[in-house]
């Protein structure tokens, strides 16, 4: 019992220190695409990714496989798993790998790099004569085109990277839409338009100017001094007296009058109130 023990012990050593060295070995290796690592705890423990082989059915997907390095290793083959749903006359719908190299062909001097490439090689060329799957070998051979066919389909259902998955659309609120029509008018689909705020009208007192100047002129006192309308209301008295106005704003603006050029004529000047 004690001599087992120390023969499996010095197995496992054995096999981790080729692990090790494989390990250094594959960081000279050019994968390409290929991703082949061990498990950060447990240098017994693999994982590899294949994409898809170029011009073969699978091309565009992306396969994970599980590997597990026996204790007795290299003497022993590796275990082998797809954990991506392929299909493939050599592979069972759980995952199990039917391929020579890990079974009669295996060697000692074989690494856990050229199984990976052999594996790829098979999604590129199966081999119907010892299927693990006959009901694919037989499609395989007699009709070429639906067993393609079908394995596309089952890449885009089950290989896909997450990247090349297209999310759902967020649907938008929508929003109605607004249109500008005149100043101070602004309509909305489905409402009925508001219109700005009635310009503000002030009415004022219209007097006669007295100033007896040639140059006859109509004055208006403007008590705002936005740019906003103005109506002017009212008519002078007729008597000439100026009615009483509150005190007016600094803002002046005068307006020449039609009969500044009539000679001997009165101006008028306009005062605007509030």
């Amino acid at each position: 019992m004690a001599s087992r023990r120390a023969q499996g012990a010095g197995t496992n050593t054995m096999a981790a220190k080729r692990i090790r060295k494989e390990i250094t070995d594959l960081a000279r290796e050019n994968l390409g695409d290929i991703k082949l690592t061990p498990n950060e705890s447990n240098i017994f423990q693999w994982r590899a990714v294949l994409p898809g082989p170029i011009g073969s059915p699978y091309e565009g997907g992306v396969f994970e496989v599980d590997v597990r390095v026996p204790d007795d290793y290299p003497f022993s083959p590796p275990q082998l798993q797809f954990l991506t749903k392929v299909y493939h006359c050599n592979i069972a719908s759980t995952g199990v790998i039917c391929l020579d190299l890990l079974k009669t062909a295996w060697s000692p001097a074989l690494s856990l790099y050229k199984v990976v490439l052999s594996l790829s090689s098979l999604l590129t060329d199966p081999n119907p004569g010892d299927p693990l799957v006959p009901a694919i070998a037989q499609e395989y051979k007699r009709n070429r085109k639906k067993h393609d066919e079908t394995a596309r389909e089952w890449v885009k259902l089950y290989a896909l990277p997450k990247s090349s998955v297209a999310p759902e659309p967020v649907p938008q609120p929508t929003r109605p839409a607004v249109s500008r029509g005149p100043r101070g008018t602004v309509s909305r689909a489905g409402t009925s338009s508001r219109s700005a705020t009635p310009p503000r009208t002030v009415t004022g007192v219209r007097r006669r100017d007295v100033s007896g100047g040639s140059g006859l002129n109509n004055a208006i006192d403007l008590l705002s001094d936005d740019d906003d309308d103005v109506e002017v209301l009212g008519e002078s008295s007729t008597n000439g007296n100026v009615a009483e106005q509150p005190q007016r704003r600094s803002k002046r603006a005068r307006v020449a009058s039609d009969s500044a050029g009539e000679a001997g004529g009165s101006g008028e000047v306009i005062v605007v109130d509030d």
